[in-house]
């Protein structure tokens, strides 16, 4: 169950659009959700989750860790990407499953080099913000939605506002590529309980992202 046999063909035929970015709604059944988990479970016993800070030293509302080549971490510092855990552990690889779901959707040769596994609790959010601190935004960035509803909001490539907003729910996966890959993007909020697939709530978002520039190839 790791390849296209464990997505439903019609959301993979058939994505709905807001925006430019692509939404596969209930692209993953429930079996590959529960095979997902496990395995996300797994990278974080490898890999703990965080409590990320801003350069500004606000303590987000996420818990973070990461699978790949690289994760992405934030502190006072700045945001960068590191080839290992602040732990000092590398990274997990990104799982077999995760990986499947990029090679379906992405519409790129090039294979992602970090997972971002974000954990929100209830009552965590997520600003508008854009991705921009990797080499190459001819790459898309996946998002995998696991577990509780999560209000996705989009805006412009070129400032935050206007937007739009739609719910993603347990097994949606998003794509934002081409002109939507600067996209302003958030999440206001999570409808906690609203699905069964973690005991106690929350919800796991995956972001799947090539990091390095086009000429560098794989890291």
């Amino acid at each position: 169950m790791t390849g296209t046999d464990a997505l439903d063909p019609a959301a993979l035929a058939a994505p709905a659009e807001l925006k430019g970015v692509r939404i596969h709604q209930g692209l993953l059944p429930a079996a590959t959700q529960a095979a997902l988990v496990g395995d996300i479970r797994a990278v974080i016993r490898a890999a703990p989750l965080m409590r990320p800070v801003t350069p500004g030293g606000r303590e987000m509302s996420v818990r973070m860790t990461a699978a790949g080549d690289f994760g992405w971490i934030t502190d006072r510092t700045g945001y960068r990407y590191e080839r290992r855990h602040p732990s000092g552990v590398p990274w997990p690889p990104i799982p077999a499953r995760v990986r499947a779901i990029w090679d379906a959707v992405a519409g790129t040769d090039r294979a992602p080099e970090c997972c971002l596994v974000n954990w929100y609790a209830d009552g965590a959010r997520m600003g508008l913000h854009q991705d921009r601190d990797e080499g190459d935004f001819g790459c898309p960035v996946v998002s995998i939605s696991l577990g509780d509803d999560a209000l996705f909001r989009i805006g412009g490539t070129e400032a935050p506002r206007p937007t739009r907003s739609v719910w993603l729910r347990s097994g949606d996966v998003a794509v934002m590529g081409g002109a939507a890959r600067m996209a302003w993007h958030g999440v206001d909020r999570t409808r906690h309980g609203s699905s069964a697939l973690l005991p106690g709530g929350g919800r796991i978002n995956l972001t799947l992202r090539v990091v390095t520039p086009p000429d560098a190839g794989a890291a």
